[in-house]
């Protein structure tokens, strides 16, 4: 006689906090199909076969960080890619791309305001003890492991650069 384990009863819904991120998208996923959403079915395909990517080329199961990681990368490919079509005309194509950043976006945590984020990097210059643009590297490294996940990297750059600077 073979024992069944079910690991998650589909009838039960937990919250979105308790709730994994990988088994949000996986469940969005569903949800899209069930919905015949294709464009927004077609984003987190693709966010999920970056996912499996990453696990397959690294041998480690992904947790929300990492997973994190991988949205804000192919966030900032969507948006490196809509400018590269709105420079050469192609505003249907930069649409598209935009609305893929919209359902990326859902993924990542809160982001940090741009008040916030200055005053992190200001106190971790402080910490550091950091005086120029000679210990930018020194003050990216400690920024990135803090703030990671929680705050563009281009606006964390851009206050590094500000505080070093002033």
């Amino acid at each position: 006689m073979r024992a069944f384990v079910f690991l998650r009863d589909p009838f039960i819904s937990l919250p979105e906090s308790t709730m994994s991120l990988k088994l949000r998208i996986s469940d969005d996923m569903k949800a899209a199909m069930r919905a015949k959403e294709a464009d927004r079915l077609g984003t987190i395909r693709m966010l999920m076969a970056a996912m499996k990517q990453k696990e397959v080329d690294e041998r480690v199961e992904l947790d929300d960080a990492m997973i994190v990681g991988i949205v804000d990368k192919l966030i900032k490919q969507r948006k490196d890619a809509a400018q590269q079509y709105e420079a050469g005309n192609r505003p249907d194509l930069a649409d598209k791309e935009k609305s893929e950043i919209v359902v990326l976006e859902a993924y990542l945590p809160q982001r940090l305001s741009a008040d916030e984020v200055n005053a992190a990097v200001k106190a971790i210059v402080v910490e550091l003890g950091a005086t120029g643009a000679g210990d930018m590297g020194k003050v990216m490294g400690v920024v990135k492991q803090r703030l990671a996940g929680q705050a563009d990297m281009a606006l964390v750059s851009a206050a590094v650069k500000s505080a070093l600077a002033g």
